[in-house]
């Protein structure tokens, strides 16, 4: 798998090992400013020969070549991606450079080796921007907004085109916004509890009113497995936590939560083509796959909020590394 230094690539690295007995997971992650060796302490000793790490660029084809020719994989999830909106206003290059090139890299190695499947992690932001009702489906067209959606789409788009062309055994996911646990501190959920405990003003886009479905990220990782063994090849599946929220409410529970005032947050200049409303429809990778969301979200923001205050040995050097504080 692919990312898995990531937020949402390391939960399911612990997910897929404690819960399932593959031979090995083959760790494939370039450690870009968002990939931390940190968020899998403890992995190696736990599950040893299990688990391995290579440090490589998924769209290097040498690398990606070696690494299959290596060993005989069953399958390929592809998490890697850069994920932040802001960043790909700025830097759209990077995002073409990992999500597209490092997309159309796997799929061609995976093809050439034999890999019988291949998972593409994708994002409801393909979609676009929902009214006040409707949930995104499927059978939804592709509406991307920013370059970090576009490049995404792109990539699911030449995944799908691998199984007409070649009928490869591509899988295609789509999730709403994930939180939980390792989740990089640029994030909004994350970002606010961080400053909330300063006492820093809590910045939030426009009128804060843009509505998010969010899904723990638990949850995502248990659809990625289902989708990965009981899925069919060519489909899309959705996975959403039915939780829909303006960010303005999020970030209003973290500081009643941590006891602070809603004097903290300060409303700022509405980031580039920001997408009003996401929800998915996930009935249909419920019927099909025998998966649901089983958490509650104030609930388990609840418990995302006390990781991120018990382990500030883990976010504190980020902060340092990025130069964000």
């Amino acid at each position: 798998m692919t990312g898995g230094c990531g937020f949402i690539g390391s939960n399911f690295i612990r997910y897929i090992l404690e819960h399932y007995k593959p031979t090995y997971v083959t760790n494939v992650d370039a450690l870009t400013y968002a990939g931390n060796v940190a968020n899998l302490d403890g992995v190696a000793g736990e599950f040893g020969e299990r688990y391995e790490f290579f440090n490589a660029d998924i769209a290097n084809a040498d690398q990606i070549d070696a690494l299959m020719t290596e060993h005989q994989f069953f399958a390929v999830v592809n998490f890697a991606a850069e994920s932040h909106v802001d960043r790909s206003i700025n830097s759209p290059q990077n995002f073409i450079h990992t999500n597209v090139i490092g997309t159309s890299v796997l799929l061609e190695n995976a093809r050439r080796h034999g890999v019988q499947r291949f998972v593409q992690i994708s994002t409801d932001e393909v979609y676009g921007s929902l009214g006040p009702e409707g949930k995104f489906t499927e059978q939804s067209p592709l509406e991307p907004s920013s370059p970090y959606s576009a490049s995404k789409a792109g990539a699911d788009l030449l995944a799908l085109a691998y199984r007409t062309t070649f009928a490869q055994e591509v899988i295609v996911t789509r999730c709403s916004n994930n939180y939980g646990p390792y989740q990089f501190p640029e994030k909004l959920i994350p970002l606010m509890i961080i400053k909330a405990m300063r006492d820093e003003p809590l910045p939030v886009y426009g009128d804060g009113l843009n509505v998010r479905d969010w899904i723990h990220v638990e949850d995502h990782c248990a659809g990625v497995i289902a989708a990965l063994f009981e899925g069919k090849p060519g489909m899309v599946y959705n996975f959403g936590g039915a939780s829909e929220m303006p960010n303005l409410e999020v970030v209003k529970l973290i500081l009643d939560r941590l006891g602070k005032s809603h004097s903290l947050i300060s409303f700022v200049t509405d980031r580039l083509g920001h997408d009003r409303r996401y929800a998915i429809d996930s009935s249909f990778a419920q019927r099909e796959l025998g998966w649901k969301p089983l958490h509650d979200f104030r609930e388990g923001l609840e418990a995302t909020i006390d990781w991120y205050l018990n382990n500030q040995r883990w976010w504190q050097p980020l902060l340092e590394r990025t130069g964000r504080y």
